[in-house]
């Protein structure tokens, strides 16, 4: 047993928090069970919130949100009394500085560092770009070693549009940042984002002359193990991937599943080679194969892979996006999901069971769970 799962195995009894970010608002659940929520929301009703982080450092829970309106644009908004109360810097959080001649578009992914960084916190946006903030997401600044980088030029747009939608502070290094773009791929810094370089060795990318360039993967989502942070994986635009060496290469694990297209993946939060994707039929269906939605989970780093399905209502022919599922960090691990068709499942036990929580949302573009203490 190593020592993040010998923690793990020690919490007891906490409360949960869930978070679900749909395209017309915000629904916040607690639960004791993780299968019985009492939901408040729409907080933010008509806005789309592409973006969720729960902060539980220094002994606070502060939820942050990406927010997207119509009317005022995007921005970041914070709750310290579980959305009791909002609040948005009124010259907004994430501001393109005027030498830029650029605007926000939409918040992807909003992380917060490691508790030894108790004030810092990511973010990705659209247009391509790296924010950080240092304190707790109120405030945000460009990284201008993103920004200024002589690929950005040649980075493209995904369906969803051109962004960073996944940053990875390494929690042993805090040198160490890992992002994701649609299109570009895998970014590294080691020197707290002063400076970038792709790592995409043997990620694949079949709809470029070069089917595996040194950048302009459209890879989906990354994760990192909890143990070694050295080890990482991907979903990519076709091929599920793992990286033993920081990024410098990566080997396909997608032998076993039913398709190696998707969008989110997961890692435990404590146990390493555990890591769950959910697949779907590439490249215009973008459909669950044979309408089956089912959870794929591997225990030994990729060599195997388990379908679970139990309590998912099938047929399905509704996608889970990149940021539509997430884990806990309870004993057994709590996982979570949500699709397009907006139906919510919660599943106690690693997976093997899932039960809807919430049905007929409108659809869901990010969740995030956590054990909380209650005010």
């Amino acid at each position: 047993m190593e020592k993040n799962e010998a923690a793990g195995a020690a919490r007891s009894d906490p409360m949960h928090l869930l978070a679900v970010g749909t395209k017309k608002g915000l629904w916040l659940g607690t639960s004791s069970d993780r299968q019985n929520y009492v939901f408040t929301g729409p907080h933010f009703l008509m806005q789309e919130i592409p973006s969720i982080a729960i902060d539980t450092r220094g002994g606070r829970t502060r939820i942050l949100v990406g927010l997207r309106s119509e009317h005022w644009g995007p921005t970041v908004a914070h709750s310290d009394d579980f959305g009791a109360t909002w609040q948005e810097p009124e010259q907004g959080a994430i501001t393109f500085p005027p030498d830029t001649d650029a605007a926000l578009e939409r918040v992807w992914q909003i992380q917060p560092d490691s508790a030894a960084q108790p004030g810092v916190v990511w973010a990705g946006c659209e247009p391509i770009s790296v924010w950080k903030s240092t304190d707790g997401g109120e405030h945000f600044e460009l990284n201008r070693g993103l920004w200024d980088h002589p690929h950005r030029t040649e980075w493209g747009a995904g369906y969803g549009g051109a962004a960073a939608h996944t940053v990875l502070p390494s929690p042993a290094d805090s040198d160490t940042i890992h992002i994701a773009m649609s299109t570009g791929g895998v970014y590294r810094s080691t020197d707290a984002g002063a400076s970038w370089m792709p790592r995409n060795k043997g990620i694949g990318a079949t709809f470029m002359p070069v089917e595996t360039p040194e950048f302009g993967q459209c890879v989906h989502k990354i994760a990192r193990d909890p143990n070694h942070p050295e080890v990482l994986f991907a979903q990519n635009h076709g091929g599920v991937y793992r990286s033993a060496n920081n990024g410098d290469s990566w080997d396909y694990i997608a032998a076993g599943l039913p398709a190696d297209f998707g969008f989110t993946i997961l890692t435990h939060p404590w146990r390493s080679d555990t890591a769950w994707v959910i697949p779907l039929t590439a490249d215009y269906q973008r459909i669950p194969p044979d309408g089956q939605m089912g959870v794929y989970r591997t225990d030994d780093a990729g060599q195997s892979w388990t379908c679970l399905a139990t309590g998912l209502a099938q047929p399905e022919y509704n996608v889970v996006l990149r940021d539509a599922a997430a884990v806990d960090t309870a004993e057994p691990v709590g996982l979570f999901f949500g699709t397009r068709g907006g139906t919510v499942y919660a599943s106690a036990d690693e997976g093997e069971h899932f039960v809807p929580i919430l049905q007929q949302l409108p659809d869901v573009l990010c969740v995030r769970a956590a054990a909380v203490e209650l005010l």
